[in-house]
């Protein structure tokens, strides 16, 4: 049986707190076919890559890399965070590319093929994760590796027009021909990698969602949207009912309505037209002052970056003039919130709350809707108020869909979904219940493993793109 390898930026070490889905879809792909996870330790170090750090628990094996400031700052902090993570969102406006980061960013890839392409056996499944490690399979070719290779992209995928505004998008992009099998999370993301390799690659395309690079080598591209563990987040949010944390938010509340937003701080949530959207609510809507409040929970991240720095900055002087504006001695409009919660804490919270609020300018998924909505009261549902922006749009068509940007459509949602009875709450609450137990974190997983150790119909030609070096 093929031993699974996953490769990524980061690595979810056991007896660790794992957050997130991934950790333990990973984690358990890992446990059912015996494997390998290797990637970053999340320790800065004289030297990337010098030593090795080897953990084992059941038949999986840990193998991390310490990695030097010079290249954390050039690849993470720089290329991968700077440039392509605001690329993928669509924010060309804020796309830093420096030459220097992109060596650092091809550089760190270069080490981690050669680190794990000594640890590979013929017959292992690769599986690597998102936009850190795009070119990572094309350095691998170039090392002699065979196996077969997945890539899954976690964030959005922009269309070709934007695409082509990244200098030498060509070298960064072109080694996904490099990979046996890409995964993406919507048809739209699908289209835009297709149109890019047609366009401006010269590819043509094969039937079964094959595409022929212009060099000849043919490769699969798919959908394979990432879900929750929903039976997990259903106990979640069963047990959690009655907790501490839940009671004190119940009793806070009053008889209150409660609208919940939970969002890593970056500029892609929409959290500023988020704030508006609220405030708007409040303007328009004068019978709904006093009677809903907004708990929105924004643990900060990347507070290196500037534009989250500023960012913060904004929420708060946002969320300090709609409260100077609309409170009351006994009731405060916009409840924000710059820590982390708790898995359990979370699914309380999303039970209690009338409206889920999400609604970034532009996601991959975002599986804080999906959570919503499986941690709802079958019996008493809340609405789920969601941006047409969000690749889980394309599955939880039953919300009420939004564009971020446009207030008076984020008003009129809210108001409607706090004023939605309870019969057509029930309705649209079980058409995307049922479509989150049909596709579990469990099943995409699955889906994509099935696809990418299907036997290829026509043997591979071995793809080494020009060197990817910077001048």
């Amino acid at each position: 049986m093929s031993r699974l390898v996953v490769i990524s930026n980061r690595v979810a070490l056991p007896k660790q707190t794992q957050t997130g889905g991934l950790a333990s879809a990973m984690n358990a792909a890992l446990q059912e076919m015996g494997g390998l996870w290797f990637g970053w330790s999340g320790n800065i170090a004289a030297e990337t890559g010098k030593e090795l750090h080897e953990v084992e628990e059941g038949n999986i094996a840990y193998a991390t890399i310490d990695m030097s400031k010079a290249d954390h700052d050039e690849y993470y902090s720089g290329f991968a965070n700077r440039a392509l993570w605001p690329l993928f969102h669509y924010r060309g406006d804020l796309v830093d590319y420096r030459r220097d980061h992109l060596e650092g960013y091809l550089r760190v890839n270069r080490v981690f093929a050669k680190r794990v392409a000594k640890l590979l056996k013929k017959d292992d499944i690769v599986w690597v994760h998102d936009y850190h490690l795009i070119p990572l399979a094309a350095m691998l070719r170039e090392l002699g590796v065979e196996n077969r290779i997945g890539f899954f992209l976690h964030t959005p995928l922009p269309a070709a027009g934007l695409l082509i505004t990244l200098p030498r998008h060509r070298e960064l992009l072109e080694p996904l021909a490099s990979y046996d099998l890409v995964g993406v999370h919507t048809q739209r993301d699908l289209r835009a990698l297709e149109d890019y390799f047609l366009h401006e690659l010269g590819a043509a395309m094969r039937t079964g969602g094959r595409i022929r690079a212009a060099n000849g080598r043919i490769f699969r591209a798919g959908v394979f949207p990432i879900s929750i563990d929903t039976a997990e987040a259903v106990e979640l949010a069963h047990r959690a009912e009655d907790s501490g944390a839940v009671s004190k938010l119940k009793a806070s509340i009053d008889d209150r309505a409660l609208i919940i937003g939970v969002d890593r701080l970056d500029y892609s949530k929409g959290l500023p037209e988020r704030f508006d959207g609220f405030a708007r609510l409040l303007r328009d809507h004068k019978d709904m002052r006093g009677r809903v409040s907004l708990l929105q929970i924004a643990p900060p991240s990347r507070s290196d970056v500037p534009e989250y720095r500023m960012l913060r900055r904004e929420l708060e002087r946002s969320a300090g003039h709609i409260n100077g504006q609309y409170a009351e001695p006994d009731w405060v409009p916009i409840r924000y919130v710059n820590k982390s919660f708790g898995h359990k804490v979370l699914a309380g919270y999303f039970r209690v709350a009338k409206v889920g609020l999400v609604t970034p300018l532009r996601d991959g998924m975002n599986l804080v809707a999906k959570e919503y909505v499986a941690c709802q009261d079958p019996q008493d549902p809340g609405v789920l108020v969601l941006s047409r922006f969000a690749g889980a749009a394309q599955e939880l068509d039953a919300a009420l869909l939004v564009n971020p940007s446009d207030l008076d459509e984020v008003s009129e949602a809210l108001k409607r979904a706090l004023e939605m009875p309870l019969k057509e709450r029930r309705m649209r609450w079980q058409s995307m219940m049922d479509v989150l137990e049909r596709n579990d974190i469990t099943h995409w997983r699955n889906n994509f493993l099935h696809a990418l150790m299907e036997p290829p119909k026509v043997k591979p030609e071995i793809y080494v793109p020009t060197p990817l070096t910077a001048p």
